[in-house]
C-alpha cells in the first residue's frame, strides 16, 4: 500500500465542550468553517477542512484513524489488499465519504485493535488558519501532504501488529526501543517500533507493546508546530487552564522533537513539539535506540 499520511483522527467525547476549550484554547486549532459543528465537531489546522472529529458519544475515548492513500487506483488496491490477507472491510457509503469530505472510504480493525480509515479525494478547502491564541501554522507539509502528525498505540501482539503495518499496509521501519519499566531481571520488557509512511515525516505511527488498556484507547496523538516560541506560549495556557502535564520539557532522540505530553480529555497524552526531522528515506537505515529522550521528557513535571 501507498499510506501518504496520518489524514483525520476521529474521538469520542462526553463533552464536546471540553474538546474545544482544548483543542482551540491550549492547542491553538481552530473550529472548521466549512464542516458541520451543530452535532459533532470538526477541528482544523491547515488546508484541509479538518483533522480531528469528535463526535458525541457515552465514552471518552480515541475512534479511529483516517490514513490516506494518493487515488482512486490506490485506494482500490489497499481494499482488495486487506481482504485478501483476511481482515475484515467496510466501504464506507457515498453519503459517509461525501460527510468526511473525501471521494472514497473504508474502515478496519488492525491486528492488535487499531480502528483504522483509509481514504483518497480529500477536498482541500485552503481556508486559512486563524488560530483564536495566535498560532501562526501547524507542520504539516505542502498542502497538508505530511498529515497532521503522528499517533502511537498500544497493542497485545507487538510481532502480528508490527508485521501487518510492514508488510500489508506498507509502513517503513524507522526506529526500535526496548524498556524495562521492572527491576526483575526475568522481565522481558516491552518494545516500541516506529514506523514511517511515504512522507518525510519521521513517524507517523509508534506501536508499543502492552497488554494493559490504555487511558482512552491511545497511548498518545502528536500535533507539531514551527517554533519554540509557539511551544512556549502553549505551555503558558496549559497551566491556564489547568490542563494536566503529562512528562516536562524534554528532546526525544530519534525524531529530535522538544516537546511536552499533556493529558486530552479523552485521557490519552497529546504530545506537542516543534523541530522533528524530515527524512529522506532513500538515504536512510533503520535504528535501535537505547534511550527515548536526549534530556527531559519527566514523568509529573509541572
Amino acid at each position: 500500500m501507498d499510506i501518504r499520511g496520518l489524514g483525520y483522527v476521529i474521538i469520542e467525547s462526553t463533552d464536546l465542550a471540553r474538546w474545544e476549550r482544548f483543542g482551540c484554547q491550549v492547542l491553538g486549532l481552530m473550529k472548521s468553517p466549512g464542516m458541520p459543528q451543530e452535532e459533532m465537531l470538526h477541528l482544523k489546522m491547515d488546508e484541509y477542512p479538518w483533522r480531528f472529529r469528535i463526535v458525541p458519544g457515552r465514552r471518552d475515548r480515541f475512534v479511529a484513524a483516517g490514513w490516506e492513500v494518493p487515488g482512486a487506483a490506490a485506494w482500490q488496491r489497499a481494499v482488495a489488499r486487506l481482504e485478501e490477507t483476511g481482515i475484515g472491510v467496510e466501504q464506507g457509503s457515498a453519503a459517509e465519504a461525501a460527510d468526511r469530505r473525501v471521494r472514497q472510504v473504508a474502515r478496519f480493525v488492525a491486528p492488535g485493535g487499531l480502528c483504522c480509515e483509509i481514504y483518497h479525494g480529500m477536498q482541500l478547502d485552503y481556508q486559512p488558519l486563524i488560530s483564536p491564541v495566535g498560532v501562526r501554522r501547524f507542520v504539516t507539509g505542502y498542502h497538508g501532504d505530511m498529515g497532521l502528525g503522528h499517533i502511537a498505540a498500544a497493542t497485545p501482539e507487538l510481532a502480528a501488529s508490527h508485521a501487518f503495518f510492514t508488510e500489508v499496509m506498507g509502513f517503513g521501519q524507522v526506529d526500535f526501543m526496548h524498556f524495562h519499566f521492572h527491576p526483575d531481571p526475568e522481565d522481558p520488557g516491552q518494545g516500541l517500533h516506529f514506523l514511517h509512511c511515504n512522507n518525510p515525516r519521521h513517524h507517523s505511527l509508534a506501536l508499543f507493546e502492552d497488554r494493559q488498556p490504555h487511558p482512552g484507547g491511545l497511548v498518545h496523538l502528536m500535533v507539531e508546530v514551527e517554533d519554540l516560541d509557539t511551544l512556549g506560549h502553549m505551555m503558558d495556557r496549559v497551566r491556564e487552564h489547568g490542563v494536566k502535564v503529562i512528562t516536562g520539557l524534554g528532546r526525544h532522540s530519534n525524531d529530535r522533537m522538544v516537546s511536552i505530553y499533556v493529558e486530552s480529555p479523552a485521557g490519552f497524552a497529546l504530545e506537542y513539539g516543534f523541530g522533528g526531522v524530515q527524512v529522506d528515506w532513500d538515504h536512510y537505515t533503520p535504528t535501535e535506540s537505547a534511550v527515548p529522550s536526549v534530556w527531559g521528557h519527566q514523568w509529573g513535571q509541572g
